[in-house]
C-alpha cells in the first residue's frame, strides 16, 4: 500500500470523527509528577491524519529508527506530500495529539473470530536488566518479569488471533503479570463475541479458567499437556493438530517485533511508547498477507 492510499483511508477515517480536543500536559518523569501545569497547545500545519499517516507508514517501511526515516522520508523526499511537516523535535511534541485516535483506528482494524483462535504473549523490554534500577521513563508502570528466554524488565503484551492471522484482541500488563489472569479479564469485559476453541501453550493450562470459559462463556480452552500431568479427557486428532498449529501466533509476533518494530528501548515518553506500539499494531493490520491456516490461491498454472 502506497502512502497515498493510507492516507485517503486515514483521511477518511477521521472525517468521522467528532471534534475533541486533547489536553496535554508538560510531560514529566516520576519524580516531576507534581508539576502538571499546562503547555501552550500551539495549532499545527500538519492536520490529524497527516501526523497519523506518517506514524504508520513508518512501521510500513524498512527503516529501523522513527528521526532518520522522518529525516530522510519526509523532511527531504516527501516535502511535496507533506510541505508543513515542522522540524523532527517539533512533530515528536506533536504525536501524543493523535495517540486517541490512533486507537480508535486501530480497534476498526480488529479480525472476525472464526471459531478457531490462538492466545500468546510476548515481552515489550525497556531497558536492560542492569540498566532496572535506574531506569526512569517507566518506573511507575514497567515490572520485572520472566519468560521461557529468561528475565527482562517492562510489559507483556498479549495477543489474540484467529486462523487467517488477523488479531482479535490486544492488552498490555507489566512484565510480572499473569497470563491467565489477562486472558480472564479479557472474556470479563465481554467487547467482543468470542466462540469455538482457543489454543494456548503451557502458560495458559488452570483447570479453573478453562471450567469458566467453558461453561460461562462456552468457549474451550486447549493448552499441551506438561510431563507430570495426566490427560483426564481423551484429546481430539482435530484438537492436536490445532496445538501443532500454534505456532502461526509466533508467526504473528515475529513480524510485530521484527517487521512493524513495535519494541525498542528509545522511549524517552509513556505516551509515545503506546504511539508507537499501537502505530505497528496498525500497520500489522494492513499487511495483505498474514500467517495464516487457510492455503492462499495462487496464480493459475497450465498443466500440458
Amino acid at each position: 500500500m502506497t502512502i497515498l492510499e493510507l492516507f485517503c483511508d486515514v483521511d477518511d477515517f477521521c472525517q468521522t470523527l467528532p471534534p475533541f480536543q486533547v489536553v496535554l500536559t508538560r510531560p514529566a518523569l516520576p519524580e516531576q509528577a507534581s508539576d502538571s501545569r499546562p503547555i501552550r497547545n500551539r495549532p499545527t500545519g500538519l492536520h490529524l491524519s497527516e501526523i497519523m499517516t506518517i506514524l504508520i507508514a513508518f512501521h510500513q517501511s524498512s527503516y529501523r529508527q522513527f528521526k532518520a526515516y522522518y529525516t530522510t522520508e519526509i523532511l527531504k523526499h516527501g516535502r511535496a506530500d507533506f510541505p508543513k511537516a515542522p522540524k523532527y523535535s517539533r512533530f515528536v511534541e506533536l504525536m501524543p495529539r493523535a495517540l486517541l485516535s490512533l486507537v480508535i483506528y486501530f480497534y476498526r482494524s480488529f479480525g472476525a473470530c472464526t471459531g478457531i483462535s490462538f492466545v500468546d504473549s510476548t515481552k515489550l523490554e525497556v531497558c536492560r536488566l542492569k540498566r532496572m534500577n535506574t531506569h526512569r521513563v517507566f518506573k511507575e508502570d514497567a515490572a520485572l518479569g520472566k519468560t521461557s528466554m529468561g528475565w527482562f524488565y517492562g510489559f507483556k503484551l498479549h495477543l489474540l488471533c484467529n486462523d487467517t492471522g488477523e488479531l482479535l484482541w490486544v492488552s498490555l500488563t507489566p512484565g510480572n503479570g499473569d497470563d491467565r489472569a489477562a486472558l480472564r479479564d479479557f472474556f470479563q469485559h465481554d467487547l467482543f463475541s468470542l466462540f469455538g476453541k482457543v489454543f494456548a501453550d503451557r502458560g495458559y493450562i488452570s483447570q479453573a479458567l478453562a471450567t469458566e470459559l467453558l461453561n460461562e462463556h462456552h468457549v474451550a480452552l486447549h493448552t499441551r499437556l506438561r510431563k507430570n500431568m495426566k490427560c483426564a479427557v481423551p484429546v481430539l486428532s482435530e484438537d492436536a493438530l490445532f496445538l501443532r498449529k500454534r505456532a502461526i501466533i509466533e508467526s504473528v509476533i515475529d513480524q510485530l517485533k521484527n517487521i512493524s518494530q513495535i519494541e525498542h528501548s528509545r522511549h524517552r515518553s509513556p505516551v509515545n511508547f503506546m504511539v508507537n506500539l499501537v502505530c505497528g499494531l496498525i500497520a500489522y493490520s494492513r499487511q495483505p498477507k498474514k500467517p495464516s491456516l487457510i492455503p492462499q490461491a495462487g496464480p493459475l498454472k497450465l498443466v500440458a
